[in-house]
């Protein structure tokens, strides 16, 4: 990637004006609930910011084109699929989530299941979470060897940095309006990479005949069953994981989560086609470049200088804020759930270091993974991550969100273990039969339906 002054120019002074709502935000901080919950006095455009600013990261935009460029439209499901997940979020969870008036999906189980659901839920949603968190860091380290052309051992430190900048001070409010920020800076540049990258082709009907071959233009590309358990996954995923309902707990009140959950919603669904089609043009005219480099190599030699330097530093944020709002979510969870409830500790400001710590541990843990494993799809990690957050979970949580009190403390619990186990005994023994969605949640329900027809009806009641 040749980036000229013009370029770096307008990508550094982007990063710094996109990185001062955060850094603002840090001022305001006076404890551990105000960092990751903002003292439960967000309105909507925090919770969607929240939400867009780590949904709509590296997999959304980067891990698309990716994708494309080696699978075509099929690569549309991520942000397709994840909006679907955060629809069906607003509709069904949002409101009885944050009516409980807690912080975190482990206190929910507990609430309902006893306390054996809250380390079982804070482990598997932490792992599964952990490897989103490498998808996105994927895309990142991927980005700034490109722009600064540096090994990647110095783009996981500048990752790392930029996370500790982007959350380490400000929490859920700085990242929210960072999130907010940097999703209407990707809207304008990937709009416009995507229609002059359309017009190029020769629009619908150049597309179609630069790829009449193949299963490039459907949705199906990659078979009917990959394309369901890729969506399913990403579905369950978003309803199962305590980032997405951190945003919710952090709403002033029930209706301003469902709206915030909407809205976020709305605007995850589109964001994948502009990258998508970026993805198809360098395809067929740029076949021999690396898959990961489609985006940034397009967005660097098709664009103006000025505005390419700007979408190059709105992907390297988008990458950044979903690593930072993934670790947040992990680090409230390790905090609140872990160190608090199990060891015991309640000072505030404690809570409030081990919150930023866990974030830092989480950060080069997930970069000196990613450091040896840098030939792999980053969708391929996020469709992985999904489904192990969700097969445990979301069965007992979705019972409890609908129908409290109709199952038994231990089958919820042993359901969340089966789940689990079925996971990464199918991953175990068939690692290229696709992710361990269906296996997972075969063995949570079948734990539940033998629970619930062997528990006379006296007991449930």
């Amino acid at each position: 990637m040749q980036l000229n002054g013009e370029h770096l120019l307008s990508l550094v002074i982007t990063l710094i004006l996109f990185l001062l709502p955060s850094l603002l935000a840090a001022r305001k901080i006076g404890g551990a609930e105000d960092y990751s919950l903002g003292n439960r006095a967000s309105g909507a455009p925090i919770v969607s910011g929240a939400i867009v600013g780590t949904i709509i990261g590296g997999s959304a935009t980067l891990g698309t084109a990716q994708m494309a460029f080696c699978v075509g439209l099929s690569a549309w499901w991520f942000t397709l699929g994840s909006g679907i997940g955060l629809l069906i979020l607003a509709l069904f969870y949002a409101y009885p989530l944050r009516q409980t008036g807690l912080s975190t999906i482990p206190q929910f189980l507990v609430a309902h299941y006893g306390k054996f659901a809250g380390p079982i839920t804070s482990l598997a949603s932490s792992a599964g979470i952990f490897f989103s968190i490498i998808a996105s860091m994927l895309s990142c380290f991927g980005l700034i060897s490109a722009i600064l052309g540096v090994s990647s051992l110095a783009a996981a430190f500048a990752t790392v940095g930029l996370v500790c900048l982007y959350v380490f001070g400000g929490g859920i409010r700085g990242a929210a309006w960072s999130g907010l920020c940097k999703t209407g800076l990707l809207y304008l540049t990937l709009v416009i990479a995507g229609t002059t990258a359309l017009a190029s082709l020769g629009g619908i009907s150049g597309l179609q005949t630069a790829f009449s071959s193949g299963p490039w233009l459907s949705l199906l590309g990659q078979g009917g069953g990959v394309a369901l358990s890729n969506a399913g996954s990403l579905i369950i995923g978003i309803i199962s994981t305590q980032t997405y309902a951190q945003a919710i707990f952090a709403a002033r009140d029930p209706h301003t989560a469902m709206v915030g959950s909407i809205t976020a919603a709305t605007l995850t669904i589109p964001i994948g086609l502009p990258s998508v089609l970026v993805g198809l043009f360098m395809r067929a005219n740029h076949p021999d470049i690396l898959p990961l480099h489609a985006l940034p190599l397009y967005l660097s030699n098709y664009l103006p200088a000025w505005l390419g330097g700007i979408a190059l530093a709105a992907l390297l944020l988008s990458a950044i804020g979903s690593i930072a709002g993934l670790a947040l979510g992990i680090g409230s969870m390790l905090s609140g759930d872990i160190l608090r409830e199990l060891c015991g500790l309640q000072n505030n400001r404690f809570q409030l270091w081990a919150n930023r710590g866990s974030i830092l541990f989480v950060c080069l843990f997930a970069a000196h993974f990613v450091l040896h494993h840098l030939d792999s799809l980053g969708l391929d990690w996020n469709f992985l991550s999904m489904a192990l957050r969700g097969t445990g979970i979301f069965i007992p949580l979705t019972l409890a969100i609908l129908c409290p009190g109709k199952l038994r403390p231990a089958i919820a619990v042993c359901s969340m273990l089966a789940g689990l186990l079925a996971s990464l005994v199918w991953l175990l023994l068939y690692p290229g039969y696709g992710n361990p969605l269906l296996p997972g949640l075969a063995g949570s329900l079948v734990v539940v339906l033998t629970g619930v027809l062997l528990t006379p009806a006296s007991i449930i009641d």
